[in-house]
């Protein structure tokens, strides 16, 4: 069954009682037994709630792993995931991080013992030099968060493979739709499931999907014990998403296009960080690897002083922080999304007080651009007033 279909048809034929093409919302948290030593299947709803239940097998097979576990966030679920190791432990991260998993493993994991080093996740020779005996997993963002990044993500999952690591990927820039990293040799995808796969910024979320037996036993048992378990309502809500996920991707990616375009001709813009612009250097494995392109990018101004009057021009694109909704958002993320990564750290990965995130929505283009258009313009005003 081809993925837009799977998408439609999530809990469409999971109530056999009535029937109902709408998956319905278990609220309960507790499940009666039949009789002593007897279950239905559900006991606790921390454990096990038939709605999140559904939700997780759908996202199990749109990711072609073996298991799936709902979180109350995304960053819930890295926590879930970095649960999994142990004092001593070290892990190789994508150096173009997003701030609140740099935040994460910096001031919550370094604490417990686990720690990280940073680097191009493209360049295996960097990696193979940050290798340590301790060493047991990798973290991949691709596309990362903001400037857009590719990995290579077969290469580098043999090559995790190859050194006894696992891989971790985050998939939430791209989703299931567009790009499956356990189909080229990952163990562990994570999603920010609050971003493309709810779609509609009104419902906060994480995904896991894990591939092989042990891992997925060990996950069970962390995403339980932990308890940091996505509500019966939520679950239904993401359901309810990514029901369009395939129609909105291809808005997201055709109008994020069109915009990049527009605005590398810009004069006030020195650069943009796309990957479906043939000038992206990650433009071939990325074509290569998924079947197309998110609807966010990056791009930096030659100017700073452009920034402030541009946010505050912007009429129908909100100044916001998240991305993925059929809204359209704009980021400062030397402010905001990265704040709690280093000022050095930051400058030398090129996010600095130039760079502006753009998570396109589902609106007209024409309209997006007209707005991008008189908000540059009065911006331009502004500056040559001054």
């Amino acid at each position: 069954m081809k993925i837009e279909s799977q998408l439609a048809q999530i809990g469409s034929i999971k109530e056999p009682v009535t029937g109902a093409v709408s998956f319905p919302v278990y609220q309960s948290t507790a499940f009666r037994h039949p009789q002593l030593g007897q279950s239905t299947g559900f006991d606790y709803s921390r454990t096990k709630n038939p709605t999140r239940s559904v939700l997780e097998e759908a996202a199990a097979q749109l990711e072609s792993g073996d298991a799936a576990f709902a979180c109350s966030s995304g960053m819930a679920a890295l926590q879930t995931i970095f649960a999994y190791f142990s004092q001593g432990d070290h892990l190789i991260v994508s150096l173009d991080l997003y701030g609140g998993t740099y935040r994460l493993l910096e001031r919550v994991m370094k604490r417990f013992g686990v720690t990280a080093s940073y680097v191009d996740t493209n360049d295996i020779d960097g990696m193979s030099s940050l290798l340590q005996e301790n060493t047991k997993a990798v973290l991949i963002e691709t596309p990362t968060n903001p400037l857009m990044m590719i990995t290579d993500l077969e290469r580098v999952c043999n090559w995790a493979k190859s050194k006894g690591l696992l891989t971790i990927v985050d998939n939430t820039l791209l989703t299931p739709y567009l790009q499956r990293p356990i189909e080229l040799g990952a163990d562990i995808v994570v999603h920010s499931a609050t971003k493309y796969l709810g779609g509609h910024n009104d419902v906060l979320a994480g995904l896991i999907v894990t591939k092989g037996e042990e891992l997925s036993k060990e996950m069970a048992i962390l995403h339980n014990s932990i308890g940091a378990v996505l509500g019966p309502q939520d679950s239904w809500l993401l359901m309810r998403g990514m029901k369009t996920l395939a129609l909105r991707m291809e808005r997201h990616q055709f109008n994020a296009t069109k915009i990049s375009e527009y605005l590398m001709e810009h004069p006030a813009i020195e650069e943009v960080y796309y990957p479906a612009l043939k000038h992206h250097p990650g433009h071939d494995v990325q074509n290569r690897q998924s079947s197309g392109n998110t609807g966010i990018f990056s791009f930096r101004l030659k100017d700073a002083r452009y920034v402030e009057p541009i946010l505050r021009h912007i009429k129908l694109i909100a100044f916001a922080e998240s991305l993925g909704g059929v809204e359209s958002l704009m980021t400062y993320p030397a402010m905001q999304t990265h704040a709690d990564i280093p000022e050095e750290i930051r400058k030398a990965v090129g996010v600095d007080d130039r760079l502006l995130r753009f998570s396109v929505g589902i609106e007209h283009v024409e309209d997006l651009i007209a707005d991008l258009s008189q908000a540059l313009d009065a911006a331009k005003l502004e500056i040559e007033e001054q």
